[in-house]
């Protein structure tokens, strides 16, 4: 089913591109515009040049009018007089340097009445729809374009969301799997509240939560979870034993020293804290004790860190003769910027409360140092951010993400979407009914 669906998917984009391209060569090619009643297809590519072609290659590149420029959302109809336009009857071409060359459009040949003409037609109000003639011209042939790369572009960045790396990168997620496997011990265990608020414990003490084989993919398995989890609005990540996380157990790094199954842990970590980055639920990271080298990492894929009185962020990549591969330096830079982010990263400082918090690593530093206070300190905190309807809560994080990963055409657009899934809805009306006071 999954194929199936690709495929008219590929079917769609191929089709647009097709119309995109003929408005663009038909738009801005003065001597392709025609008059006629009918617009022609050939069957045969000619031998000789397209009417036009090389005014085309002189020409300036297109400008939108003043009016037009910096739109968001385009007022111009994909349709004709009629309709929609119909699938064209040609074959689907793309762009000089993306596909096959395009002969432009021909002077039409003779109709045949009642039995059609030997070459492959559009109706007029089709083909001025598509070409953009008349009085939208240029500027829905640009419309088209901004259209179509855009669709393009969050196509793509949904299929990053489900995995950054694939086996185009030289990705052997099969492979690493197998190995980490061999790696046993501790446990990543999920807990989930009644008013939506998830816990996910790192339970490995006696190495003071490090991540062995078997941990990293339960994380991915608890990962995979809380996308499914419907009613989820915010998430807190803390370790066993009052500490935090020590990165990776030496034994499975030994293990895996060589540069391809090095490389197949960084790209299978990277895609696992990329979707716990990306979840619609807000994240906390409760700091106790230590959060060294990977543990240091797996905090900034939350979205707040809350520390405990003692405890410590350090990035000790530099000491190991490394540098972060579970995504920590991108994440760390989007945070502190990249001035302080350089600063921990080649200085290896230890980062106690205060000055996480004075750096914006941290939101707060909370009073309690005993596991249990901590954990009931930190939901009270969380709870400040998640009190309202799922939906809602949900619906922020989306847009939020949006605007930190998108362009910002790009985030608008998602913004506009996501807000089409709340307004009107349930929270929406009772909000209405009762007419909050905004003090």
């Amino acid at each position: 089913m999954q194929a199936t669906g690709a495929g008219h998917e590929n079917n769609n984009d191929l089709l647009a591109w097709y119309l995109a391209t003929l408005a663009l060569r038909s738009a801005f090619c003065g001597k392709t515009a025609s008059t006629s009643t009918e617009f022609s297809v050939p069957a045969v590519t000619r031998k000789r040049p397209w009417p036009g072609a090389k005014d085309a290659a002189s020409s300036p590149a297109p400008r939108l009018p003043p009016a037009r420029r910096g739109s968001i959302f385009s007022s111009i109809p994909f349709a004709s007089s009629r309709g929609a336009a119909p699938p064209p009857a040609a074959p689907l071409i793309g762009l000089t340097g993306l596909g096959p060359a395009f002969p432009g459009p021909r002077r039409p040949g003779p109709v045949r009445r009642g039995g059609g003409s030997r070459r492959g037609r559009f109706p007029r109000s089709t083909a001025r729809a598509a070409t953009g003639r008349g009085a939208a011209g240029p500027e829905m042939a640009i419309s088209l374009w901004k259209n179509l790369l855009q669709t393009t572009k969050e196509r793509l960045l949904q299929q990053r969301r489900m995995s950054l790396y694939n086996g185009a990168h030289g990705y052997e997620e099969e492979l690493i799997k197998k190995k980490l496997q061999q790696f046993a011990g501790g446990s990543i265990n999920l807990s989930k509240d009644d008013n939506g608020i998830g816990i996910l414990t790192l339970n490995n003490p006696k190495l003071m939560n490090a991540f062995t084989g078997t941990m990293m993919l339960e994380l991915q398995e608890r990962v995979t979870e809380l996308e499914n989890w419907k009613d989820g609005k915010g998430l807190i990540i803390y370790g066993a034993g009052n500490t935090f996380c020590s990165g990776s157990d030496l034994n499975a790094v030994k293990a895996i020293s060589n540069s391809q199954d090095g490389m197949n842990m960084c790209m299978f970590m990277q895609n696992t804290l990329t979707r716990l980055m990306r979840l619609p639920l807000i994240s906390v990271a409760l700091v106790q004790g230590k959060a060294v080298g990977g543990g240091a990492e797996l905090t900034t894929a939350c979205d707040f860190r809350l520390m405990t009185p003692g405890s410590e962020i350090r990035f000790v990549h530099k000491h190991m003769g490394l540098v972060p591969g579970w995504g920590g330096a991108a994440r760390l830079v989007g945070i502190v910027g990249s001035g302080a982010a350089l600063r921990l990263l080649s200085g290896a400082a230890r980062l106690d409360p205060e000055s996480a918090l004075r750096l914006g690593l941290s939101q707060e530093t909370l009073s309690s140092s005993d596991e249990t206070g901590a954990l009931e300190e930190a939901r009270a905190w969380l709870s400040g951010y998640t009190e309202g309807p799922a939906s809602v809560i949900r619906a922020v994080k989306e847009v939020v993400t949006a605007g930190r990963e998108l362009p910002v055409e790009a985030a608008l657009r998602r913004e506009k979407d996501v807000f089409g899934t709340v307004w009107g809805r349930p929270a929406n009306l009772q909000a209405l009914v009762r007419r909050p006071k905004h003090k």
